[in-house]
């Protein structure tokens, strides 16, 4: 019997929403093992919550350190082998360095990081280490996501011509919201966030989309990054032209102001043959349109015989079963724990999750709208971007 694959975590304590996810995408893959944590700055509450979730006192630690030095110590077929980090955007980097030189697989939440410099010192303590590292970009996880990569990839559409992605939310849309809660707290705090609010949330997925779909890279891009909510130092709606590098067109909102939008992430995408629409509050209906034609839907599930095998591969019930937010997640959580089985051969093979260099690309992309917008929205370039005084 093949053992499951053993994990710690970083963050996730009380109070926290993006915790739980995580926990809960690891534990319905059937492979992955919660041994350890550091759950809390507070060491206290740090071992008071995992000895809820029925850890061990000994593996239930008081700060990351203190996790890291304690897990080393064990024997190599008992001590975790990977680490999911959790916590705020500031801390991303710090912790996975020191995850990596101790000898753990990192899975760390988006954005990797709160500013440029960072992402780029955990890609240099990546390749260092010759480890594993994981981005938990959910929406690359659905089925429907990753049919419509593939169709695209095999030139169903021709070439693509223009790509309008959307993500619109409305939790921080008024004033009280600001500190209404622990997350809201720190995404609404730039030494916390980063540089980076909305854009940097959210913005990040629909950017991390475009370049999953399409298999074409943001070139340059010109942006209007703007703080709706009074009393904000930081964006919490923006919108953008940009440019992939086949020339292709695009434009790109995030927003968490948008009364009414829950989590409407939308993405369309215009090739010369065809075009792809997919809406993540309907995850399961994939739009394939045609000049002339009746508009296609296509629906995820085991065994449906027009979906590919990269697509199959994902499903996890029968057709007209719903599966939604928490099976991508675990779709994501999935890959990684085969890919820490097989190390260090599946150091070299094809990934089913982000990796380092999508997550230094995504806080290009940060950058340079950011940069741009306070250019007037002048085009940025996002090459090079890190040589770009901030």
């Amino acid at each position: 019997m093949t053992q499951r694959v053993r994990m710690g975590m970083v963050g996730g304590g009380p109070g926290a929403f993006i915790g739980e996810v995580h926990r809960t995408a690891a534990a319905i893959t059937g492979d992955i093992d919660l041994v350890a944590g550091a759950f809390s700055r507070n060491a206290e509450a740090s071992r008071d919550f995992g000895a809820t979730l029925g850890l061990s006192p000994d593996r239930s630690y008081g700060s990351y350190a203190e996790l890291f030095e304690g897990e080393a110590r064990l024997p190599e077929d008992e001590r975790m082998q990977c680490v999911s980090i959790v916590t705020p955007n500031d801390s991303h980097a710090d912790i996975s360095c020191a995850a990596l030189e101790a000898g753990f697989h990192v899975m760390c939440d988006k954005p990797a990081a709160g500013v440029l410099e960072d992402a780029l010192r955990m890609e240099r303590a990546v390749e260092a280490s010759g480890l594993l590292f994981g981005l938990t970009h959910t929406y690359t996880g659905y089925p429907l996501v990753i049919e419509a990569r593939e169709r695209i990839a095999a030139g169903e559409l021709g070439e693509i011509r223009r790509v309008a992605v959307s993500y619109l939310q409305d939790w921080l849309s008024r004033e009280e919201d600001t500190h209404s809660s622990k997350q809201a707290s720190w995404r609404n705090d730039p030494k916390r966030s980063g540089e980076s609010g909305a854009f940097a949330d959210i913005g990040t997925h629909a950017f991390n989309l475009v370049e999953f779909m399409t298999g074409r890279k943001v070139a340059r891009i010109a942006a209007q990054l703007r703080s709706v909510i009074p009393g904000r130092a930081i964006d919490d709606d923006g919108g953008a032209l940009f440019e992939l590098d086949n020339g292709a067109a695009g434009q790109i909102s995030a927003s968490q102001v948008c009364t009414g939008a829950i989590n409407a992430l939308r993405i369309e995408i215009y090739g010369s043959e065809a075009s792809l629409h997919w809406f993540q509050e309907e995850p399961n209906r994939l739009s394939l349109k045609k000049r002339g034609e009746p508009e296609r839907v296509l629906r995820p599930g085991a065994g449906v015989p027009y979906l590919s095998p990269p697509a199959l591969a994902v499903c996890r019930t029968p057709g007209g079963h719903p599966e939604g937010y928490i099976e991508a997640f675990a779709n994501l959580y999935a890959a990684f724990a085969a890919d820490v089985r097989t190390y260090p051969q599946a150091a070299a093979q094809p990934r089913g999750y982000a990796t380092i260099g999508d997550g230094v690309d995504a806080l290009r992309f940060i950058r340079a709208a950011r940069l741009s917008s306070e250019a007037d929205s002048a085009w940025t370039a996002l090459a090079g971007i890190e040589n770009v005084s901030p």
